[in-house]
């Protein structure tokens, strides 16, 4: 995977992370398996350019299966989701900056937050060709060039984030209450909760719960030796105890468990099938 920040100015108030992906030289010949992916917060931009359509699952069987398509917008979330990964497959991608959703796709981040969204919904461009133009770059580097002016074609020249949540965003990182942050901003409460959702898609509070969830991630990955509790209290949490309700809304499993499963990927998470 090609992981990198995008080169062009113009997108810098918009787009955090570009990645790509190679498909193999030699397919995968085992069926698809779940993974479970967890929240980060964020809003992403994938298309896959080989291989089978996006495929996501409500739960273990067929029956909940959600198939968006070869190009998706996953809204910010603050909980985990099952995803089908059949052979690795040629896919192109992008984190999202707070308030990127209205200029790149039109769209206020609320409206698309919890879900994931076929792109061609929100961009009127043909999508098809876009991938096209994506799978025929020479390399890697020049794939994400591509998607770069595709991006770029699609944004303002000139625009900033509205300045009480890029505030907001500083002193929920560093783990202020809400309410002190809307008496910072002048604003009501109403409307600095509007404004801050219409950019992120998730209410302040909410926002800060799922990043501080993604800190005790980090934590757990990075120290396997250190305790639940002092996890616990490296990253905010009143206790153990409060870590693994935490954990379990977020993730869907146990701070253990996590550990268990965890590979080089944070908030990616094998599927173990059921027993029996």
């Amino acid at each position: 995977m090609l992981v990198r920040r995008p080169a062009r100015p113009e997108l810098a108030p918009f787009v955090r992370v570009l990645w790509t992906t190679d498909a193999p030289a030699v397919p995968d010949s085992r069926g698809p398996v779940l993974e479970r992916v967890l929240p980060s917060g964020e809003m992403h931009l994938a298309l896959r350019l080989s291989g089978p359509p996006f495929r996501f699952l409500d739960g273990m069987s067929d029956r909940g299966a959600r198939v968006p398509g070869y190009a998706v917008v996953g809204g910010a979330r603050t909980t985990p989701y099952l995803k089908e990964i059949a052979t690795p497959a040629l896919s192109v991608g992008a984190l999202l900056s707070p308030g990127a959703a209205a200029h790149v796709f039109g769209a206020p981040a609320d409206e698309l937050a919890g879900r994931h969204t076929p792109l061609d919904a929100l961009w009127s461009a043909a999508v098809e060709e876009i991938r096209e133009r994506l799978f025929e770059a020479a390399t890697a580097s020049r794939r994400l060039d591509v998607f770069e002016a595709i991006l770029a074609s699609r944004v303002p020249r000139v625009a900033g984030l509205h300045p009480a949540v890029a505030h907001a965003l500083g002193r929920l990182a560093a783990g202020a209450r809400v309410g002190d942050i809307v008496d910072e901003t002048g604003y009501s409460h109403r409307h600095f909760v509007a404004v801050f959702r219409d950019a992120t898609g998730l209410t302040p509070k909410r926002f800060g719960r799922v990043h501080r969830f993604r800190r005790a991630v980090v934590r757990l990955a990075g120290n396997p030796l250190a305790s639940h509790s002092r996890v616990a209290l490296e990253t905010g949490y009143a206790d153990q105890a409060h870590l693994i309700r935490e954990f379990r809304e977020h993730a869907g499993v146990t701070p253990a468990t996590y550990r268990e499963l965890a590979g080089s990927r944070l908030h990616h998470l094998p599927v173990r099938p059921p027993d029996g």
